[in-house]
């Protein structure tokens, strides 16, 4: 399943949200469980990991009109760690949350060169469009110009065009003409000379559409009798063929994609809890369920057993809520 259809699965979809909803008691359980000494943390994950998120705005609304507190500020003040990153990451409408995490990716010293990879070449153009007019909204500034800003080099120039959203092209309509045509010129590009044409190669995964890249795989197989993934992987290095595979990655299989996010964030010592709360968070509404299915396909194991080994507490309780039962 190629990323450009993952959008409009329900099956796809782990947070449903309350079918009998009504804000005002749901605030209050929250501030009855934030009040006074202590914190029930248990009611608040019960109460925000089981609305969707059109649903968590309300409830902050009705909560600011009954109690004239800011819900999200009022749970940062009584969580901590973890546990608090996520809940509040569930508060923040999705682009809105998106452009949360590049501009954090990018502010102080250092870039997050994943989180903007990730986030711009998973995402639709009409998903990119929504997270740049929030980006401007919250942040005042223009998320290509401070990509630019903070990054150089090819790589720069592979996440600018990425952040143009050309690949969109639900039609599937390709051209075995110009398919073959781009095989050969990625071939011509990386391995039949010394050095690397890295423009051919980011022109090519940036503006092509995702069937139509498909059938240039294919191509460049017979030509190269290698992967594109393989010359990739020696033509280029670091970040550019981190970003060059994700392309890839997207348009093979986009639930695979995300599978392999959320299993790198918890492989190996310690647990990469920024990628694992955005990829949860992110997905919960969008195709969890079918991320789940390609992790258990992928690793022989279930997501939610690897959460339940990699974590602990609420965090661990929420974290699993989000993801629903296992098939």
């Amino acid at each position: 399943m190629a990323w450009w259809k993952a959008w409009i699965e329900q099956e796809g979809v782990t947070v449903k949200g309350s079918s009998h909803f009504n804000p005002d008691p749901d605030a209050e359980t929250l501030y009855k469980a934030m009040k006074g000494i202590g914190t029930n943390e248990q009611a608040i994950i019960d109460v925000l990991t089981k609305r969707s998120n059109v649903q968590r705005q309300q409830i902050a609304k009705s909560f600011k009109a009954q109690f004239g507190k800011d819900l999200t500020e009022t749970l940062k003040s009584e969580l901590s760690g973890k546990f608090e990153r996520l809940i509040v990451a569930l508060m923040y409408p999705p682009y809105k949350y998106e452009a949360k995490e590049l501009h954090d990716a990018m502010k102080g010293l250092g870039t997050k060169e994943g989180v903007i990879i990730e986030i711009l070449a998973s995402r639709t153009k009409n998903q990119l469009r929504e997270i740049m007019k929030a980006y401007e909204e919250d942040y005042g500034s223009n998320l290509e110009e401070d990509i630019q800003a903070d990054t150089s080099g090819y790589l720069e120039r592979i996440l600018v065009c990425l952040l143009q959203g050309s690949r969109d092209d639900v039609s599937g309509f390709v051209d075995p003409g110009l398919a073959l045509q781009d095989a050969q010129d990625l071939y011509a590009a990386g391995e039949k000379i010394q050095g690397t044409d890295e423009m051919k190669f980011i022109t090519i995964l940036c503006t092509r559409s995702a069937t139509h890249l498909m059938r240039v795989f294919e191509e460049y197989e017979k030509i190269a009798n290698k992967s594109i993934e393989d010359s990739i992987k020696s033509e280029t290095h670091g970040s550019l063929e981190e970003a060059m595979l994700t392309v890839v990655k997207c348009t093979r299989n986009v639930h695979s994609y995300f599978a392999e996010r959320l299993h790198y964030a918890m492989k190996g010592a310690g647990t990469r809890d920024g990628t694992l709360i955005r990829n949860v968070v992110s997905r919960s509404e969008i195709d969890l369920n079918l991320i789940k299915g390609q992790f258990q396909k992928m690793y022989g194991k279930t997501l939610s057993s690897m959460i339940m080994d990699d974590t602990s507490g609420d965090y661990k309780n929420a974290l699993l809520n989000l993801v629903g039962s296992e098939p």
